[in-house]
C-alpha cells in the first residue's frame, strides 16, 4: 500500500530510477503520505531513527559505508531544523545526503498553525539546492514537480556531490493509501563532462612543475581510493615531490613516499629553518586538514604557486597563495602529471623532510615511554590495537588531535578506513554517525571520542541497528580538557580567571558512561591505568567478544595538558641540542 499523494508517488519512483535505496525516517504525522510509500513499496531498505539530529549523523554514516545518497526523511517544523547540523556536515564533506522534509501548506505559515515553520530553504547556507513541490497535482504540476525532483537529485550526486532539500507540503488527509504500483516518470539524467585537463592547461601545469624545485603536496580529508594513491605515488617518484598527510587523507602509499605526522614535522620547525621546508610549488586536494600549525606555516612561509584540485571546481584559497584550480578528480590529475615529459626533479627537498621525519619520530618514541598515564598515551595504545582491515572513526576536539600526532600508525595498521566529521568539525554527531556506518559494515568499527562528545550525542546509541561490531573508547577526562591547550585561556591567572575557565570553557563534570552502557545494551569495560588499559583492550578486542561494547578510560585533565604541551616544548629543546 502506498500514499495516494502523486508527488510522493513520483519521488519514489524516480530515486529508485537511481538505484537510492537507503531510506532513514523519523516517526511523524504530516511525513505520513513519505513512510507509507517508501515502507509501502517494498523496495527500499527503511531504517527509523526517533532523535532527527542523530538520523542526520546515522544518515552521513550510511552513506559514508555504501558510497551511495541516502534519504532523510522527517516530519515538519522543529524536526526538520534538528536535521541541519548534519546537512552542514554533509555539505562540507560533500556526501549526498537527499533531505526530504514534509511541510504544511504555505497558507498555514505564520497563522498560529502548529507545527509551522518557514521550511523553504530552510538550510540554504549549506545546501547544494533545494526546492518546494507543488501543492495540487494537476497535470503541470506533476510535469514541474518531476522536474525538480530529476534536477535536484542530479545535483546531490554531480562533479561536486553533496546535500540536497526536497520540502513536500501536504494537505490532509495524510493517511489515504492504494493498492497500487508506482508511476514511471520520465528521468531525466546529466552528465559528468570534465575528466581531463585541456591540452593547454595540461602544458601549463607541466611547466609549473618543471619550474619548482621543492613542491609539496597536501592530501586533505579523502576517502580510501586504491587508483588515487596508485597515481600520487607515481607522480613523487617522478618529480621528487613531498606528500603531508594525515590519516584522514585515507592513502595507502609507501612510507618513503609520504610523511604521515606533518603535524610533528611542523611543530618542530623554527623560525631559522622555515625556510628550507617553505615550498615553491603546493598542491592540495581534499578537504580538511586538523593541524592547525599546516595553516600557519604555509600563511606565514607562502609558496609562490598553489594549484587546487577539485572536480567542482572550488576556489579553495586555503593559505592565501592560490594562483590556479584544476576542475577535475585528484587521481585522474595525477594520472596525467604522471604521464607526461617532466624533467626528474632533485630528491633533496624530499629528503630534508624524511630526515626531519625520522628525528621527531625518535623524539616522539622516547617522549611516549616515559610520558605518564594520559589521553596521549591512551590514544597511542589504541591505536596501537586496533585490528586491520577495520573502521576507525576519530571525535572531534582533543581525541583527532591525539590520532595525528601518532606517526607511523597509517602504515602500521593494513587496511584500516580512517573517518570523522571534520567538515564542521562540531562534537554533536560522532557516536551517530559511527554507529550508522558500522550498520552497514562486516567490519569492526571503532570510536574513539571525548566526554563530552559521547554524552552529547549519547542518543546515537538509541535504535535498533546497533551492532556487535561497534567499538567505543570513550577518554573521560571530567570536561573539555582541549580548552586546557589554547594558552589564551588556560593560561590566565587569578582566582576568578581559572574560576570562569573551570565551569564555563572546560565544563567540568562528574558523570560515567556505564549507566548509559546498560541502559543501551552495550558491554561495559573501564581502565584508568597502563595496565588496566592494556588488559581492556585485549578484552575489547578478543575475536571472541560478539557484542557492541564500550570502554570508559578516565584520565586526569591537567596531566593531560602537561603531556601534550610536553611533547612540542620536547621536539623544540631536543632539535636545538642536536644542532638543528
Amino acid at each position: 500500500m502506498i500514499s495516494t499523494k502523486r508527488h510522493v508517488q513520483q519521488l519514489a519512483s524516480l530515486l529508485l530510477s537511481r538505484k537510492i535505496f537507503d531510506i532513514v525516517l523519523c516517526p511523524g504525522s504530516r511525513n505520513g503520505p513519505l513512510i507509507h510509500t517508501l515502507t509501502g513499496c517494498g523496495q527500499f531498505d527503511c531504517r527509523v531513527i526517533v532523535d532527527e539530529r542523530s538520523a542526520g549523523y546515522f544518515a552521513l554514516g550510511i552513506a559514508q559505508a555504501n558510497k551511495k545518497p541516502v534519504v532523510i526523511v522527517c516530519s515538519s517544523g522543529t524536526a526538520a531544523v534538528n536535521f541541519a547540523p548534519a546537512v552542514a556536515e554533509a555539505f562540507y564533506q560533500k556526501i549526498p545526503l537527499i533531505v526530504v522534509t514534509a511541510d504544511r501548506p504555505a497558507y498555514w505559515i505564520d497563522q498560529l498553525e502548529n507545527q509551522c515553520i518557514h521550511q523553504k530553504e530552510l538550510y540554504r547556507n549549506f545546501i547544494k539546492q533545494s526546492c518546494s513541490l507543488p501543492l495540487e497535482e494537476s497535470d503541470n504540476q506533476l510535469w514541474s514537480g518531476a522536474r525538480l525532483i530529476n534536477d535536484i537529485l542530479n545535483t546531490a550526486v554531480s562533479d561536486a556531490p553533496g546535500p540536497v532539500h526536497i520540502n513536500i507540503p501536504l494537505e490532509e488527509p495524510l493517511h489515504r493509501t492504494v493498492d497500487a504500483q508506482l508511476p514511471e516518470v520520465k528521468v531525466i539524467g546529466a552528465a559528468d563532462t570534465r575528466t581531463n585537463l585541456a591540452e593547454t592547461a595540461l602544458a601549463g601545469v607541466a611547466e609549473e612543475i618543471d619550474r619548482a624545485d621543492k613542491i609539496l603536496v597536501l592530501a586533505g580529508q579523502s576517502s580510501a581510493n586504491a587508483a588515487l594513491s596508485r597515481a600520487l605515488t607515481l607522480f613523487v617518484e617522478k618529480t621528487g615531490a613531498v606528500v603531508a598527510a594525515e590519516y584522514l587523507a585515507n592513502l595507502s602509499m609507501p612510507s618513503d613516499c609520504c610523511c604521515a605526522c606533518p603535524e610533528l614535522v611542523l611543530g618542530s620547525i623554527s623560525h631559522d629553518d622555515a625556510a628550507v621546508f617553505q615550498p615553491d610549488l603546493l598542491i592540495t586536494f581534499g578537504r580538511h586538514f586538523v593541524s592547525k600549525r599546516i595553516r600557519q606555516f604555509l600563511r606565514t612561509y607562502k609558496p609562490d604557486r598553489h594549484i587546487h584540485v577539485d572536480a567542482g571546481g572550488g576556489h579553495m584559497d586555503t593559505y592565501q597563495a592560490l594562483t590556479r584550480v584544476c576542475a577535475m578528480s585528484p587521481e585522474r590529475f595525477f594520472e596525467q602529471m604522471a604521464g607526461m615529459q617532466i624533467q626528474k626533479l632533485s630528491k633533496d627537498y624530499a629528503g630534508i623532510w624524511k630526515n626531519r621525519e625520522q628525528e621527531v619520530l625518535q623524539i616522539y618514541k622516547l617522549y611516549l615511554a616515559q610520558a605518564p598515564f594520559s589521553d596521549f598515551t591512551t590514544c597511542a595504545c589504541a591505536l596501537k590495537a586496533v585490528p586491520e582491515d577495520s573502521v576507525l572513526h576519530l571525535g572531534n576536539s582533543s581525541t583527532v588531535r591525539y590520532a595525528v600526532l601518532n606517526p607511523g600508525t597509517q602504515f602500521n595498521i593494513k587496511g584500516v578506513i580512517w573517518l570523522g566529521n571534520r567538515g564542521t568539525s562540531g562534537i554533536d554527531g560522532s557516536v551517530s554517525t559511527a554507529v550508522g556506518y558500522a550498520s552497514c559494515s562486516s567490519q569492526i568499527n571503532t570510536l574513539i571520542l571525548g566526554d563530552l562528545s559521547f554524552f552529547y550525542d549519547s542518543n546515537g546509541l538509541w535504535n535498533k541497528y546497533l551492532g556487535e561490531n561497534v567499538r567505543i573508547i570513550l577518554l573521560n577526562n571530567g570536561g573539555g580538557n582541549i580548552f586546557s591547550f589554547v594558552e589564551e585561556l588556560a593560561g590566565r591567572t587569578g582566582e576568578d580567571n581559572q574560576a570562569v575557565f573551570q565551569n564555563y570553557f572546560f565544563a567540568g563534570h562528574k558523570a560515567k558512561a556505564k549507566g548509559l552502557a546498560s541502559a543501551f545494551g552495550l558491554d561495559y569495560l573501564q581502565a584508568d591505568s597502563h595496565s588496566q588499559l592494556d588488559k581492556a583492550l585485549g578484552d575489547l578486542y578478543n575475536p571472541g567478544r560478539i557484542a557492541p561494547t564500550l570502554l570508559e578510560v578516565f584520565t586526569n585533565a591537567q596531566i593531560n595538558t602537561k603531556v601534550f604541551k610536553g611533547l612540542f616544548t620536547e621536539l623544540k629543546k631536543a632539535l636545538t641540542i642536536n644542532g638543528d
